[in-house]
């Protein structure tokens, strides 16, 4: 069996659907269909995991490809007590809950929910994107994207 750190959580272990392989920098495992694999991993903890540890709720929140500062946003928190949550492992229960109902909706296609997250992820890279500016004449004015 094959332990499958690569996720960031230490209690995943595949039997099957990945091979060793050999590159130019050594051995490597090459896994069949992660995006599945994430997506199975995921389920089973917002479906039979009474609490989740600071690693799964690190997991989900990295599924739904949402920053720190998004979700703590969403539960009405700032980035640094996600941050903690995830490195301590204790998640208060209102997080723990809202991100599994996030994740349900999220994966169970709620096109709502699904276009909610797509467009806070969307707001949040938006506040790492490069401004641009020209000189015109006396003035300065923003490049158009």
């Amino acid at each position: 069996m094959y332990h499958y750190t690569e996720s960031g959580l230490n209690n995943v272990w595949l039997k099957n659907g990945y091979k060793i392989v050999t590159t130019p920098y050594g051995k490597g495992v090459a896994i069949e269909n992660v995006e599945g694999l994430h997506r199975s991993i995921a389920l089973q903890l917002i479906n039979n995991k009474p609490r989740l540890s600071g690693a799964e709720f690190r997991f989900l929140r990295k599924e739904l490809d949402m920053s720190q500062a998004t979700l703590a946003g969403i539960v009405g928190k700032d980035a640094q007590s996600v941050a903690r949550w995830e490195k301590k492992g204790q998640t208060p229960k209102m997080a723990d809950r809202m991100l599994r109902f996030v994740f349900q909706g999220y994966a169970g296609g709620d096109s709502k929910i699904k276009a909610i997250i797509e467009r806070l992820n969307e707001i949040d890279q938006q506040a790492y994107a490069k401004m641009r500016f020209e000189k015109d004449g006396k003035d300065w004015k923003r490049l158009a994207a």
